[in-house]
């Protein structure tokens, strides 16, 4: 039997391009991870306040992603890619006044708008990936595509978070000036994506369905929402894997965006070495997304799942412990605690992709509506809030039971999936 291959010559072109756009919402996501920590220095708010950006944000997806569902529907993939790239561009450029004005409520405002632009991006490019190619491959193929997303995330802390926390620059504070740069590459990404076409792929089984006439997005809501749906899918039910991606997306959020305040206020790393830690252990998060796409072609995706959810719910269980350890006097514990959260981004890489993917098996015409469904997740991240207001009233360890809990769900939803 000849071996499936992660896409094809016809298909080569539309999946580079596709995939750079993992890599520019990689980034810009990874970049609230250091704001968080920035804006409580220059702007004076604490953990809770600077929660808010991840809340904005994330409620942008939310609000953002059954339009953006509709709108590539009707479209087509390549102008759900453009719009969204226009949005993008808007919320960036929207930063330079912003940091004029210095208001917090000025920079909420554009990371609402740039969420929004992401939105569709992410609705767009991450089931397009996965039709790329061989549907036996399609798993394999999403995790290669969010590597790059990976390589965004450890970027971002890298190149920006150097730039905030220089001590000895005069600009620190300035925060517009990565978002312009960032807006000036989204729009020439936007230019090249209006003149190249991109093919809009129809699955067999899409074929089929279609013959009998396309479902409103109405119908694929309540077939998706169905005891129907459900039993064709036994194993891995839709509402099932929606609820394991918005806790995943609920403990990836929490972990990124607390890094930085946990390292800190346990007195383990000042805020630009953390911002630096921060960078390796994404790096960790990307290298593991590559492996993950390896080895999904000879190991079953929810096999693979079920090991990494595994495998994160130790990590956290040992940050807990180490992490408690530590305030009660314990040298070598802190380190650990370091040590064991950044491990967590080893299995919590292949976790996004997978879930997606699994999620989206079999459902042919439903599968646009399915996306838009999936992409409001990261509304997962508003959970933040109550991570930081954790952090405010508790202990600094005390917030990790959050991502503990959201990875057992996951767990719960891969053991499923490896029953089928």
């Amino acid at each position: 039997m000849k071996k499936a291959t992660l896409t094809t010559r016809a298909y080569l072109v539309p999946f580079v391009l596709v995939t750079t756009l993992f890599f520019l919402w990689g980034f810009a996501r990874a970049i609230l991870d250091v704001l968080n920590k920035h804006f409580q220095d220059t702007l004076h708010v604490d953990i809770t306040q600077s929660a808010l950006i991840q809340v904005v944000t994330y409620l942008g997806y939310f609000l953002m992603a059954i339009p953006a569902g509709m709108f590539i529907n009707r479209y087509g993939y390549r102008r759900g890619v453009v719009f969204g790239l226009t949005l993008f561009a808007a919320g960036a450029f929207l930063f330079i006044p912003s940091s004029e004005a210095g208001a917090f409520q000025g920079f909420l405002a554009c990371l609402f708008i740039i969420a929004c632009g992401l939105a569709f991006l992410e609705t767009s490019a991450n089931p397009y990936a996965t039709q790329l190619g061989s549907p036996e491959t399609a798993t394999s193929r999403l995790n290669l595509s969010q590597s790059f997303n990976g390589m965004g995330s450890f970027l971002a802390p890298l190149i920006v978070g150097g730039f905030l926390f220089d001590e000895a620059s005069s600009s620190r504070a300035d925060i517009s000036m990565p978002y312009l740069v960032m807006g000036i590459v989204v729009v020439i990404i936007a230019v090249v994506f209006s003149f190249v076409r991109l093919p809009e792929i129809v699955g067999e089984k899409e074929q089929t369905v279609s013959a009998e006439g396309t479902p409103s997005s109405s119908q694929s809501l309540k077939y998706l929402f169905s005891l129907r749906q459900a039993g064709r899918h036994a194993a891995c039910p839709f509402v099932l894997a929606l609820s394991a991606l918005l806790c995943y997306e609920i403990g990836e959020i929490s972990i990124n965006s607390y890094f930085v305040n946990f390292t800190t206020d346990m007195g383990l790393l000042s805020s630009s070495t953390a911002s630096y830690i921060l960078s390796l252990a994404l790096v960790v998060f990307m290298i593991g997304r590559f492996l993950g796409s390896a080895l999904m072609l000879v190991v079953r995706p929810a096999l693979m799942l079920l090991i990494c959810a595994s495998g994160s719910l130790l990590c956290m269980a040992l940050v807990l412990l180490t992490g408690t350890l530590t305030q009660q006097g314990v040298e070598w514990a802190g380190t650990a605690s370091l040590v064991f959260l950044i491990l967590n981004y080893l299995f919590e890489s292949i976790m996004f992709p997978t879930i997606f993917s699994l999620a989206l098996t079999g459902l042919g015409v439903h599968t646009k509506t399915a996306s838009s469904l999936l992409m409001m997740t990261p509304v997962g991240g508003c959970f933040f809030l109550l991570v930081a207001w954790m952090a405010d009233h508790t202990t600094p360890v005390a917030p990790f039971t959050i991502p503990l809990l959201a990875f057992l769900v996951v767990w719960i939803f891969a053991w499923r999936c490896t029953r089928k």
